[in-house]
């Protein structure tokens, strides 16, 4: 049952690994939003256009989500941490690159080099969580994991602004060279070489899923910016159907997949894919109108207006370890729905607040709340994706979780940046046509736009709200522990018992069980034999049940006579048993002590022992008279 499980990395401390792999994981995060802030002095020092240095933020996403899916499964093949070093090696070069271009070009180059390292990255760390931690102690480890993504959101703009005014743009990439350096010192040295798979590798899978992904992703950057023209929805629907041959293929491949179809079998791996698009959606479409307000109706900085994000990755860092106790004691359906419950109220308190009379205190409030809200989401939604999840999967399911992720976010962009425009269409029709297309630099409005524009950006947060109650619906359909805490010997699925592997690496066995106290539930009644005034049969009963297996058709006095009678006999009848029906040991053939108004006297032991002195033997269920 247990041939094909991966055993955990003997001796090896699961939380040092942890904390290696968020260095390069909080890094390619951080890379993903930095870069906004950073865009009006890369225009000027370049002497770039609009549309060219949008695609130095389109081209790292880009690069970033196409190959998530064959990530993941590189690792389950090459193993994790040979795959995580490839991923940090390529981002730190690439980075340093970024730093050194002296054109729009180069850059944008660098930058699709560095998505492809940090796509490389990102799988890995979710598949080594999966295969070191076990089941039931995994929250608190995916609540720093998640909390890391949260807050690496956020942080993004805020370095980005101190770096750009302080050092110049330059500078936002080659800060990540020493970063990158140290992470992979700490990674060779803390993070275990789990087992690899030799398995086959399915390469049309690889090409399906590349392409389609690339070009859903592509389409929903560039809609906006191009007017969401027909070519825009061509390809959208022309990636759509990419990846449902994709899919189709993988039902029908018989080798191996690259994306196993039954680990979707799993609901509770099924609603979390749900449930981190919709916070991806949520996360990155809510700080594009909150950017502008604070910028264009507030008159804060860059910096000013990163720093307006800070309450929201403290509320979330700060309650990370706490949620992951809950998420390892607690069923998540009632976690993740109040996480995505407080999100979509603090996103609507938010948008009641977005007046250019409001001042700033009350608009931390409910940025806090968002922030108590993120914290509920990330970790208990990594937790239970992964609970279930063989080890053998990890690094697949780990793919696809980033990948839904990535996609919820490319949704966000593409889906905000439309309603932001139809919004302030209808609120303020002459500025409709400069309506801002990314999170850079935003001009202070004189004083009479700033009410419609400000009603936009509040209408306009709305989106983000409204979809967060998707997320309410997908935490009703979990299951939590229903399959794994509970589970019994014997019930346990062979897939599903990697997640039980014991703390010591040596693939026993370590189920959830074993913790309580084992209650026999059998009933049977205790009685006591007192073998004083009669010699115990030379039969055992185990010898009794054996034959009364072998021999079900017999009736139970007729297996009763063959056990009795003596072995020494003939085999005659009257050899066996008196004309009268007894037996030598004082019992007849009819079950009664009593025949021909005579009573069998007891026998004495063969031995010449009466039957008062003879030794006890000691029966099933029995024990001593005192």
């Amino acid at each position: 049952m247990f041939e094909n499980l991966t055993p955990r990395a003997p001796g090896a401390n699961p939380w040092h690994a942890l904390w290696a792999l968020l260095i390069g994981f909080f890094m390619i995060l951080v890379d993903a939003t930095i870069v906004a802030v950073a865009n009006p002095a890369i225009m000027s020092s370049l002497g770039a256009d609009y549309d060219a240095v949008i695609w130095v933020t389109s081209a790292y996403l880009l690069a970033y989500a196409a190959p998530l899916l064959v990530s993941g499964r590189l690792g389950d093949r090459y193993g994790p941490r040979n795959i995580y070093l490839l991923g940090l090696a390529v981002f730190t070069a690439a980075s340093l690159w970024c730093g050194l271009s002296d054109t729009i070009g180069m850059l944008i180059a660098a930058r699709v080099v560095q998505g492809v390292g940090a796509a490389l990255l990102t799988p890995q760390t979710l598949s080594v969580i999966t295969r070191t931690f076990p089941a039931h102690g995994r929250g608190v480890a995916m609540s720093v994991w998640g909390a890391t993504a949260g807050v690496a959101t956020l942080v993004g703009p805020l370095a980005g602004g101190v770096l750009v005014e302080h050092l110049g743009w330059q500078w936002i990439f080659i800060v990540n060279v020493p970063v990158g350096v140290i992470g992979l010192a700490v990674a060779v040295w803390l993070v275990p070489v789990l087992p690899t798979q030799k398995q086959g590798f399915d390469i049309p899978g690889v090409v399906l899923s590349g392409v389609g992904m690339f070009l859903i992703v592509f389409a929903l950057q560039e809609g906006q910016a191009n007017d969401w023209a027909p070519w825009i929805w061509a390809l959208i629907a022309i990636g759509v159907a990419v990846m449902a041959a994709f899919l189709y293929w993988q039902s029908i491949n018989t080798g191996e997949p690259l994306i196993p179809l039954s680990i979707f079998g799993d609901r509770d791996f099924s609603m979390s894919n749900v449930g981190v698009a919709t916070i991806g959606f949520v996360a990155t479409a809510m700080i594009l109108p909150l950017m502008f307000y604070a910028q264009a109706v507030c008159g804060m900085s860059p910096t000013e207006a990163a720093l307006l994000t800070a309450p929201m990755a403290v509320a979330t860092g700060v309650l990370a370890p706490f949620v992951g106790r809950i998420v390892d004691r607690s069923q998540p359906r009632p976690v993740v729905g109040f996480g995505f419950s407080v999100m979509a109220i603090g996103l609507t308190w938010l948008s009641i607040e977005m007046t250019p009379m409001t001042p700033v205190w009350r608009l931390v409030l409910p940025l806090t709340a968002m922030g108590v809200g993120m914290a509920f989401i990330w970790s208990p939604l990594a937790a239970t994706a992964t609970r279930n999840l063989p080890p053998q999967l990890a690094g697949a399911g780990s793919g696809v979780y980033n990948t839904t992720r990535q996609v919820g976010s490319a949704l966000g962009s593409a889906g905000i940046a439309a309603f932001m425009v139809s919004r302030l269409a209808a609120e303020m029709p002459a500025a409709a046509d400069a309506a801002p297309r990314t999170e850079g630099s935003a001009t202070e409005l004189p004083d009479f736009l700033q009410v419609p524009f400000a009603a936009a950006m509040s209408q306009a947060m709305l989106l983000p709200a409204f979809i967060a109650l998707f997320g309410v619906i997908a935490a009703l359909f979990m299951l939590g522990f229903v399959n794994s805490r509970r589970a019994r010997p014997g019930t346990v699925d062979a897939a599903l018992v990697g997640n039980y592997l014991d703390r010591d690496g040596n693939g026993d066995v370590d189920h959830a069980w074993d913790d309580e106290e084992f209650i026999d539930d059998d009933e049977y009644v205790e009685y006591v034999v007192n073998w004083d005034d009669l010699e115990p049969l030379p039969v055992r009963v185990v010898e009794i049940e054996a034959l009364q297996r072998e021999r079900p058709q017999l009736e139970w006095r007729t297996i009763l006579d063959e056990l009795l009678a003596d072995p020494e006999a003939s085999g005659s009848e009257s050899a066996e048993f008196g004309r009268n029906g007894f037996g030598r040991n004082g019992f007849g053939r009819n079950g009664f002590h009593v025949d021909d108004e005579r009573r069998q006297p007891p026998l004495g032991d063969p031995a010449g022992r009466p039957s008062g002195d003879a030794s006890r033997s000691p029966g099933r269920h029995s024990r001593s008279a005192d």
